[in-house]
């Protein structure tokens, strides 16, 4: 098969995780770059990096790259692309463009550049040209321009990677399945080890992990961009599909818990974990993490706590950090403890010294994953769960 470019997007600040995972699917001289990782592969590699990837976003083709001065350069480098060998006119196209240092002053004009290049494009080899929809297209086209060149991408994925295809239920402010996955990866976490979610709204990081624990292809109940290209390989795709399935362990119980104050919340959990086959994998319980205490003597705890909007009142959340870092201290001792924030206030509310502060961003908003190794000060048994 012959080999090509691709881009993999993720949540900044798992570039590192996601070039390893690349590497694990087989592809080959990948670049981390802010924002996701460059590498090189055939079909079957793009294939597997779409079904199986846990912390990519997208997985997008680089159909072209040329240097460009102004819109007509960015019209010419997309015209070049000969469009028909990768899709037919029968499918709608959407077209987005990303821009970093980009001279240009509307991305909007350079979007529409790409998309009227696409149609001429289509109009001469063919004699007609695809539709645009820009809410269910059936091709995503991608531009991205920098300073001094620009990229033309067609998206493998179709919708985002993180949409696994099994959520039912959506918490008030859910962390997207891909960062959700990284989160758990940064912990070193593995499924030998108890893994508590004292605040799992609708349950994203314990299925999530209990989807690595029982090696569950991530995107196993979805469809995907590259089944409508012209070239698929179905039968390529079958082997791909078939191989991951084949990898999977039979739905077991696991050392994961899942607990939250709001039984509302755990409703949603509970639908989620249902439709991701997982109902009997985690235990879920409703309790309050600053009134009930740890399922084992050891283990990963991950959270990410309440804040800013989600709370309501900062009042609320200088009153809560100071008693969970005095929970954390009572019922934890031995515990490795982590805690996804973009409220900067925490560590030093929470008044326990943090081992590790790992930037991510969630979308746009800067948080960090605070890492705190409770020691303890004598042996104790866990509190009564």
């Amino acid at each position: 098969m012959s080999i090509h470019a691709f881009f993999a997007s993720c949540p900044r600040g798992l570039e590192a995780l996601l070039a390893d995972e690349l590497l694990g699917f087989g592809a080959r001289n990948t670049e981390r770059v802010p924002g996701g990782v460059a590498f090189d592969g055939d079909m079957r590699l793009c294939y597997r990096a779409n079904l199986e990837s846990r912390l990519a976003t997208r997985v997008l083709a680089r159909l072209a790259r040329a240097p460009y001065r102004n819109e007509k350069d960015v019209y010419e480098a997309a015209l070049a692309v000969r469009w028909p060998e990768w899709f037919t006119e029968k499918h709608s196209i959407r077209v987005d463009v990303n821009a970093i240092r980009s001279p240009l002053k509307s991305l909007e004009f350079a979007t529409l550049r790409i998309k009227d290049a696409v149609c001429d494009r289509f109009r001469a080899d063919r004699g007609s040209r695809p539709d645009v929809d820009t809410h269910s297209p059936g091709v995503r086209i991608q531009g991205f321009l920098d300073k001094e060149n620009v990229t033309i991408y067609l998206d493998t994925s179709g919708e985002p990677l993180h949409k696994r295809g099994y959520r039912k239920e959506a918490g008030e402010a859910p962390l997207k399945e891909n960062l959700a996955a990284g989160i758990v990866r940064l912990t070193g976490w593995d499924a030998s080890e108890p893994l508590l979610d004292p605040m799992c709204g609708s349950g994203t990081l314990a299925i999530e992990a209990a989807m690595m624990a029982l090696a569950v292809p991530p995107g196993h109940a979805r469809g995907f961009g590259f089944e409508r290209l012209a070239d698929f390989d179905r039968r390529g795709w079958s082997e791909v599909r078939e191989a991951a399935l084949a990898r999977r362990t039979p739905p077991r119980r696991l050392a994961i818990f899942a607990r939250d104050r709001y039984g509302e919340e755990l409703k949603k959990a509970r639908s989620n974990l249902e439709a991701a086959g997982l109902a009997d994998c985690v235990e879920l319980k409703q309790a309050d993490i600053l009134d009930s205490g740890a399922p084992a003597l050891a283990g990963v705890l991950i959270a990410n706590p309440p804040y800013g909007a989600r709370m309501g009142e900062d009042r609320a959340l200088a009153e809560f950090y100071p008693k969970l870092g005095d929970t954390l201290k009572k019922y934890y001792p031995g515990w490795r403890c982590y805690f996804f924030s973009g409220d900067t206030r925490l560590p030093r509310l929470i008044r326990l010294t943090a081992s590790k502060r790992t930037p991510l961003y969630n979308g746009p908003l800067e948080c960090r994953l605070y890492e705190y190794r409770i020691v303890a000060g004598s042996m104790r048994k866990p509190h009564a769960a």
